[in-house]
């Protein structure tokens, strides 16, 4: 019996981040930014819809989307 996907939480890792934008770029929401050290962080977790498009996109895996299984 499969379970609906409920996307829980998403973390960033800044130091696994090169600061190179992807992320920023495909996020549909734009609430991703580079700080100014250029090191990703959310501008507005509450707005994010965790859609995972960052999460494929980030070519040093420092942005993790995870999901939980539910009924």
């Amino acid at each position: 019996m499969g379970g609906i996907t409920l996307l829980k939480k998403i973390t960033t890792r800044k130091e696994r981040c090169k600061g190179c934008g992807v992320c920023v770029a495909f996020c549909p929401k734009k609430i991703l930014a580079l700080d100014n050290l250029s090191k990703i962080y959310l501008t507005d977790e509450e707005s994010c819809i965790k859609c995972g498009r960052c999460e494929l996109m980030c070519p040093d895996f420092a942005i993790r989307v995870y999901k939980e299984e539910g009924k």
